[in-house]
């Protein structure tokens, strides 16, 4: 299964419409099954946008003052035999994944952890949990309005394929977001890289800030 994450939209505030980004956003999302709002969404007309694409189910972030039966505090489902948690706030996402889980899931145990609120994108695997904060795709890192990030999830048998997915640059802005990947197959990462370039299943075990793409990539 594939699914997109999406989180922090933050419409009508910045944008009128998700569109008026410019497709990249859309593209990304083509193609997934499910999409993961983490909240901070500000009106129910971006969930609209997003069932372009597929069914979606969020949660309620601070920004999100309207009532919508596909949104909620937290958000769970299984899906080929893992269990997934949706939730708005994680931070701080450093912290043990048991504190979070305490916190932010009423102390429920998942396999894969969703959250935003930070606009920062991160993606970790600590604790037999992966751990996917997609970013903003309109408000990167709390910049000005401009393209940032998205995750894909893809979820078969024993594998999960995460990923965060640079939206592009905005016209005259760089985007801040750093693409992203890994695979943990059977309870171990198999695969990973930062801004494109491979890095070892080590070398991604790092704390997010630690890691470093090696020398002459």
């Amino acid at each position: 299964m594939r699914i997109g994450l999406i989180s922090d939209t933050h419409l009508p505030q910045l944008l009128h419409s998700m569109d008026e980004l410019g497709p990249e956003t859309g593209q990304a999302l083509a193609g997934v099954e499910l999409i993961l709002h983490g909240g901070d969404i500000t009106v129910p007309a971006v969930l609209d946008w997003c069932e372009q694409f597929a069914p979606v189910l969020a949660v309620r972030g601070n920004n999100d003052i309207f009532d919508d039966p596909r949104l909620a505090e937290h958000q769970f489902l299984d899906v080929e035999g893992f269990r997934i948690g949706l939730a708005h706030e994680l931070r701080p996402e450093s912290r043990p994944i048991g504190e979070i889980l305490a916190a932010s899931l009423n102390d429920e145990w998942v396999d894969v952890l969703i959250g935003g609120d930070t606009h920062v994108e991160r993606l970790e695997y600590r604790d037999d949990v992966l751990l996917i904060n997609p970013g903003s795709p309109s408000l990167p890192h709390h910049l000005s309005t401009r393209l940032g990030a998205i995750g894909v999830l893809t979820i078969t048998p024993h594998r999960l394929e995460a990923e965060i997915v640079a939206l592009g640059p905005s016209e005259g802005h760089r985007n801040p977001s750093r693409p992203q990947h890994v695979v943990v197959e059977y309870g171990h990462v198999v695969e990973a890289s930062l801004d494109g370039h491979t890095i070892t299943a080590n070398e991604f075990l790092k704390a997010p800030h630690e890691r470093i793409v090696p020398n002459g990539a």
